[in-house]
């Protein structure tokens, strides 16, 4: 009589497996961000160290492999968020939150023609890691508003619109560098006026 495995325990990796998962989604971040999304796989696969068997166990499909990495972007800046939170004094963890999205805007500058050209509605990808994003910033503006750093008033969509805003106008070379000094700009804007 053989037992049926419970789906948890199916779907528990076993340490090495999310190793290389790791690796994989680390080294497709680099290459989809330098060659689009036609970056070798295989490519992709022998520099994570592993055979191409296990990205496509990983990975079926690029298209996969590609949301896979948008998202790990993504839940990495909500992690980074609560860690800055557990870190930092308030407005500086929030200021650090917001050099680090400006950081993924650039890079989701170069993934989205990527994303645009795989997946057939990449606006449904985009709300769906929108969430993440949504509850760090909003955390991390009510703990500075809490501790008096920023203002009452101040809207944590404010602050996203501002900085996505940039991201419109990122056909310049230079235009990280006035997206830092936005953050700095914004920041200061938003304490408390006395």
């Amino acid at each position: 009589m053989t037992t049926k495995r419970s789906p948890s325990a199916e779907r528990k990796q076993r340490p090495d497996a999310q190793q290389n998962r790791e690796r994989i989604l680390t080294v497709a971040r680099r290459a989809f961000t330098k060659s689009g999304a036609n970056a070798s796989l295989e490519d992709i696969a022998k520099q994570a160290g592993v055979g191409i068997g296990t990205l496509y166990r990983h990975f079926s499909t690029r298209e996969g492999l590609l949301k896979a990495v948008y998202f790990d972007v993504t839940e990495q800046l909500a992690k980074a968020g609560q860690e800055f939170a557990e870190t930092l004094p308030p407005v500086e963890a929030l200021r650090a939150w917001m050099m680090l999205f400006v950081d993924f805007i650039a890079e989701k500058q170069i993934i989205a023609p990527a994303l645009n050209a795989l997946i057939d509605d990449p606006r449904t990808l985009i709300e769906a890691s929108y969430t993440h994003i949504w509850e760090t910033v909003r955390a991390l503006v009510k703990r500075a508003i809490k501790s008096g750093d920023i203002r009452e008033d101040l809207d944590a969509i404010d602050l996203l619109r501002a900085l996505i805003g940039v991201a419109n106008i990122a056909t310049t070379p230079d235009w990280k560098k006035s997206a830092r000094k936005l953050v700095d700009i914004l920041i200061l804007g938003s304490r408390p006026i006395k």
